[in-house]
């Protein structure tokens, strides 16, 4: 990259910042083990468990993200008031983020992913989960708390993290967009299908090449300059948007500001697993953002820190040191 940056500045002040994430919290449970044999009783393999765990998931892990680059996560949502929601409240607990802006409710269940693993091969998913919008009434609390808070701290950056699980409807997303602009915070979006062309008017719009081809119905295969300028162009005729960055999983980042665009190449990784990539690369974007790096800057920035993290199992957060000397290696 040409033009120099001073990430050491850049990394050290992400302590300062304050953002908020509001999205669909999940609970990320692992159940490892071995397998050796047949059932008796059906054709399927039989799991002899060895270990099990649990990992805040979904906007959860975004924050979780945040913290462990140092800045100050603030999450609203709402989770089910169950087993599930204790132990996701425990495990942020555990990691220092507040957790007194996250609703819990008696009529809804914690959403929660568990990944059956032997031998480092992931041989089934089990999906509990609310999909459903929210209670009229606990919806417009959660707006409420939202707009609330963002007038009177006004945060140095928004994060929508949507997982098409109910929590982030049209209009609490328009009203907040609305708010964070008249009091210029930058808004990041991390889309879903639901939800995805509401998100009018916000900075920075960060769908994945699957999420570009099923919305905008498209066919891209093998992303090219051309192909992705041409979806980004359809997306700013909707959406009115500042910057898109599209991840393309093992290609890298595509970055649009403006009529400036470019592809930021994956670097060579040794990958483990790809869960929750995406979850990193929308916080140190959300971060770098908050920052006032440059956008193409922070494309490279989160483009490093989403494949560092497939570099280990199961969805875990980006280690800041390693991020910083990986970027001053490879753009410093």
């Amino acid at each position: 990259m040409s033009e120099s940056i001073n990430l050491k500045k850049i990394f050290s002040g992400f302590k300062q910042l304050q953002i908020v994430v509001v999205g669909d919290l999940m609970l990320d449970k692992y159940v490892y083990g071995n397998v050796d044999r047949i059932s008796p009783e059906a054709p399927v393999p039989v799991l002899d468990v060895k270990r099990k765990d649990a990992r805040p998931g979904g906007a959860a892990n975004v924050a979780v993200n945040i913290s462990a680059l140092e800045a100050k996560p603030i999450v609203f949502s709402l989770i089910g008031d169950d087993s599930d929601g204790d132990e996701l409240i425990r495990l942020l607990k555990a990691k220092g983020i507040n957790t007194k802006h996250i609703i819990r409710s008696g009529s809804r269940i914690t959403s929660s992913k568990t990944r059956i693993t032997s031998k480092n091969h992931q041989m089934m998913r089990i999906d509990e989960e609310a999909t459903d919008s929210l209670d009229v009434g606990e919806g417009k609390k959660l707006k409420n708390n939202i707009i609330r808070y963002l007038k009177s701290e006004k945060p140095d950056a928004l994060i929508f993290e949507d997982y098409d699980k109910g929590v982030l409807d049209k209009m609490l997303i328009n009203d907040v967009i609305s708010i964070c602009n008249q009091l210029q915070i930058p808004i990041i979006v991390d889309p879903k299908k639901r939800n995805f062309f509401a998100y009018q008017n916000c900075t920075l719009f960060k769908p994945n090449i699957r999420e570009i081809n099923e919305s905008l119905h498209c066919n891209i295969q093998s992303p090219d300059i051309q192909s992705l300028n041409s979806a980004a162009e359809a997306l700013q005729q909707q959406l009115s948007h500042q910057i898109t960055m599209i991840t393309l999983g093992d290609k890298g980042i595509y970055l649009r500001e403006g009529k400036k665009s470019a592809i930021q190449k994956a670097h060579i990784r040794n990958v483990a697993d790809v869960s929750g990539a995406g979850d990193t690369v929308v916080s140190v974007a959300a971060c770098c953002l908050a920052s006032g790096v440059k956008p193409a800057h922070m494309a490279a920035i989160a483009n490093i820190a989403g494949g560092l993290v497939c570099e280990a199992p199961g969805v875990v957060p980006i280690d800041k040191n390693q991020l910083l000397k990986e970027s001053i290696l490879l753009l410093g």
